[in-house]
């Protein structure tokens, strides 16, 4: 099965990293897939945009089938293997509800990442503009707020949602990519503990950045702009 799919993937993105948990939890190992440089434009290359025309990462084949998606990804790879490897999304309502909502809401604490991390890094610090730092900054501590508030309902020591699911494969990236850029972990506790309840999962490890196993701190040196968060 495994050896009929292929992915095209970037270290270190949230989004390919999710993708790459799933397969691990589904036992899918095997599968084709190649590692392509951000920094020298591969994902713009032809070979990406014969599967993906946003020039994007991931880009997900199984056999003809094709998802670009990470959270669609995630949840073909689920339904379709549903049986195998750890189940990610149970059968109550109640529970499904729950990942859903937090899968979904997922997506919008990687986006409020990225307009802090994304504007800070590339943008040269005299064009930027201090009403978007402030503004983008602001949007991003109270969305962490709300995560901190989340697990403070379900406890210390728990998943997202009871047992370990889709919403934690989803939003976990985002989480370590928020403490790689130096998230302070005596303001955000919570979200300090979940990080430390995953990091070492065994799906986890084996589809951890390589870049971040080069450079193992969890604060990258060169880039700590949510330090002061």
């Amino acid at each position: 099965m495994a050896k009929s799919m292929s992915l095209l993937w970037g270290a270190g993105s949230p989004p390919c990293w999710r993708v790459m948990i799933t397969l691990e939890e589904k036992k899918l190992q095997g599968y084709k897939h190649k590692l392509l440089s951000f920094e020298k434009g591969e994902h713009k290359s032809q070979e990406v945009l014969d599967i993906n025309p946003r020039g994007q990462l991931p880009a997900f084949r199984h056999g003809d089938r094709i998802l670009n998606e990470s959270s669609a990804a995630c949840l073909y790879l689920e339904n379709q293997f549903q049986s195998q490897g750890t189940r990610l999304i149970p059968d109550g309502p109640a529970e499904q509800a729950l990942i859903y909502q937090r899968m979904f809401e997922g997506l919008t604490l990687n986006d409020k990442l990225n307009s802090v991390v994304y504007y800070e890094w590339f943008v040269p610090e005299g064009e930027r503009h201090d009403s978007a730092v402030k503004r983008n900054r602001e949007a991003l501590a109270t969305e962490l707020k709300l995560w901190e508030g989340y697990l403070e309902k379900v406890g210390a020591g728990s998943y997202l949602a009871g047992a370990f699911s889709l919403a934690d494969v989803i939003v976990f990236p985002s989480v370590a990519y928020a403490f790689r850029f130096g998230l302070s972990v005596g303001c955000y506790p919570k979200l300090a503990k979940y990080y430390s309840l995953l990091k070492d999962r065994a799906s986890i490890k084996a589809s951890w950045p390589p870049h971040w196993v080069d450079n193992p701190q969890v604060v990258h040196p060169d880039y700590d702009c949510l330090k002061d968060l």
